[in-house]
């Protein structure tokens, strides 16, 4: 308690995407088809590339743990909020609050470093393809997708901590369709000023550090696909991370515009906007733009579509 007078929450309660009644079954609908989508998408990507032998290199491995971080980043959000358009009173108690925050954490953590990683690998394969398999082994490839999750959960274990450290009480109405930082503090009625602070440092820390990280891995990619005097080398090496640059692009550019914009623009129907897009909508783009653009996964979509039709029929 921080307060006589005040009462300790036990529960909170979500505004949702949208407060409009009229609104609600369809955006049911909507959301549904969004991550149906997303649940074959993904698993479509884990499923070939763990069973085809074609797949089993350090890309297609990083691919398989992105797929892997958006399913879990979807699923996370997405169940709740769906029961949530088809009752009436939208509520979570604290303890799911905070789980719910602290496994959300986790898996957008995890998705900014994977990103990084899988441009580290692209680098490596195109400015210094003698070296590639040496360079990215199999130790390195487990290892850097354990630190990735080490340092992931982490630091989602020190800032859902800190986020439920502060004391709640009276107003516990959040305004969002899921446990969000932002929305949570808003809510607090005691000092904040250490769960602002860490989470700020964290995730600037996180994203600035990720996105050099691309920037350079890219700018030399760039640099060494313009040596190359043959129009079909660059263009085969160019194909390579196309998928990648179109998937970074995305992810980034949704994160920077809800990041950079000036304050006087700045609300919670921005940020609910824009945690649609990285929550939901881009765990569902990803394996499209991965399947679409990449002649490897499209060929072992086909293989493993045959192989399924010859097995059933010899059933």
């Amino acid at each position: 308690m921080a307060n006589g007078n005040f009462t300790q929450v036990t529960e909170f309660i979500f505004t949702g995407v949208s407060e409009r009644p009229d609104l609600q079954i369809p955006l049911f609908f909507v959301f549904l088809v969004i991550y149906g989508l997303t649940v074959t998408g993904n698993l479509s990507i884990i499923t070939l590339t763990s069973v085809d032998s074609r797949l089993q290199t350090p890309m297609y491995f990083f691919l398989r743990h992105l797929a892997i971080i958006n399913l879990g980043n979807s699923t996370v959000i997405a169940p709740k909020m769906l029961v949530s358009f088809l009752v009436k009173k939208h509520t979570t108690s604290y303890y799911e609050c905070a789980t719910q925050l602290g496994a959300f954490l986790v898996f957008i953590v995890a998705e900014v470093l994977m990103l990084a990683v899988m441009a580290y690998d692209r680098y490596v394969a195109i400015c210094n393809p003698l070296l590639y398999m040496a360079v990215v082994s199999r130790w390195v490839c487990l290892l850097l997708v354990s630190l990735t999750y080490l340092y992931s959960f982490s630091t989602a274990v020190v800032a859902s901590s800190s986020v439920f450290s502060v004391t709640y009480c009276s107003c516990n109405i959040i305004n969002h369709f899921y446990c969000d930082i932002a929305p949570l503090l808003a809510l607090s009625c005691s000092d904040t000023s250490f769960p602002e602070t860490f989470v700020f440092i964290s995730a600037a820390t996180n994203l600035v550090v990720s996105i050099i990280i691309v920037l350079v891995s890219y700018f030399n990619i760039v640099l060494s696909i313009l040596k190359i005097r043959s129009s079909e080398g660059r263009k085969k090496a160019f194909s390579t991370c196309a998928s990648h640059m179109m998937a970074v692009s995305v992810f980034y550019g949704t994160m920077i515009f809800m990041y950079v914009q000036p304050q006087t623009n700045h609300s919670m129907d921005t940020d609910k906007v824009a945690s649609v897009f990285y929550t939901l909508v881009i765990p569902m783009l990803n394996p499209m733009i991965y399947s679409l653009r990449n002649k490897d996964v499209k060929a072992a979509l086909k293989r493993f579509l045959t192989n399924s039709c010859c097995s059933f029929k010899l059933m």
